[in-house]
């Protein structure tokens, strides 16, 4: 185990100040997510060095689209979440864990992680499967060593992290995807009573503080799929930049909504006609073969091409111009 960092002391109750739940941890008691334990009046990360993935991912995988097109990432997780989706894809991972499975992931070092990663020549590594928040001290310094050797850091996350992480975070990350996921309805119904503005609220910090930011909304039947959901999501990441690219996610049955349906195409469609008249100048869908690839938002012609995972760079000048018509996409082709 490893002291966390982000938290403090009172009395034998320790307040956790990772993310936007603040939990009060008492004596060998573990926070909401799980892995952050108070020990003899001390905060541990239980999952510092437990990555159980070392996978190479597209970078659209992510999803991100308009960053580092093309390439690819070493994709690391471990156990643990603050939230609890009812819809959840690695709910194994993120919910369905002990603590003694925590013990028996062997340590892999962020030393490791970083030469693993230039070894098989990947250009980056993501933090993701699981909320990279919950295992942040791992992450962080995986991050610093990262950065050092030329790597690029993306996050995928629900972007309920504290402002205090947050601003810790931004220092050595690239790149991020947030999950807007609808209402505060929503929220408090299908993924564990959270406040929906501390997510938004991360949305404009990162994007405040240069990160790269992308937002995906994963449309669920009956739950967030009205016109009225559409345009306030749509209208929401506007108001932060309309060069933010927004995704469209398709929902399919899982976990405990494995009853559900699969959000029909015209929803999908319906979202992405409300965002572009919102403004957008990138509207994706996700898990979906349609729709994924990119435009130039003032001439309108083909910048990049996708076909499943394949992509390739049609428009682009290496600089992340329109390779027609000379407009900046903000679209990242370096770091």
């Amino acid at each position: 185990m490893k002291e966390a960092r982000f938290y403090e002391k009172n009395g034998s109750t320790l307040k956790c100040k990772l993310c936007n739940r603040y939990c009060k941890i008492e004596e060998g008691s573990t926070g909401y997510c799980r892995v952050r334990k108070n020990v003899n009046g001390t905060l541990y990360s239980l999952v510092y060095g437990k990555t159980l993935t070392l996978s190479a991912d597209p970078i659209e995988k992510k999803p991100l689209y308009n960053f580092m097109p093309g390439t690819f990432c070493n994709s690391i997780s471990t156990y643990g979440c603050n939230f609890s989706c009812k819809f959840c894809q690695n709910h194994e991972m993120s919910q369905d864990f002990v603590e003694e499975m925590i013990e028996r992931v062997p340590m892999t070092s962020p030393e490791e992680i970083v030469q693993d990663t230039l070894e098989r020549g990947l250009s980056g590594i993501a933090y993701t499967y699981t909320e990279p928040t919950v295992f942040a001290e791992y992450a962080l310094d995986t991050m610093k060593l990262a950065r050092k050797h030329g790597l690029y850091n993306v996050w995928v996350s629900n972007g309920y992290m504290s402002k205090e992480a947050a601003g810790e975070i931004a220092k050595n990350l690239d790149a991020i995807n947030i999950d807007l996921k609808g209402s505060a309805d929503f929220y408090r119904t299908v993924c564990g009573g959270v406040d929906i503005e501390s997510v938004r609220e991360s949305i404009r910090l990162f994007h405040k503080k240069g990160v790269h930011v992308e937002v995906t909304n994963l449309v669920v039947p009956e739950f967030n799929d009205s016109r009225k959901d559409f345009e306030s999501v749509a209208a929401f990441v506007a108001s932060v930049d309309k060069g933010i690219p927004l995704h469209f996610s398709r929902f399919y049955p899982h976990y405990k909504m494995s009853n559900w349906s699969v959000t029909p195409a015209k929803k999908l469609f319906e979202a992405r006609d409300i965002a572009k008249k919102k403004g957008l100048s990138y509207v994706y869908i996700g898990n979906f073969e349609e729709e994924q690839d990119t435009f130039c938002p003032v001439c309108g012609k083909k910048l990049i091409e996708r076909r499943g995972y394949t992509t390739v760079i049609t428009g682009l000048d290496g600089k992340g111009n329109c390779a027609f018509c000379g407009a900046p996409t903000g679209i990242k082709q370096s770091i």
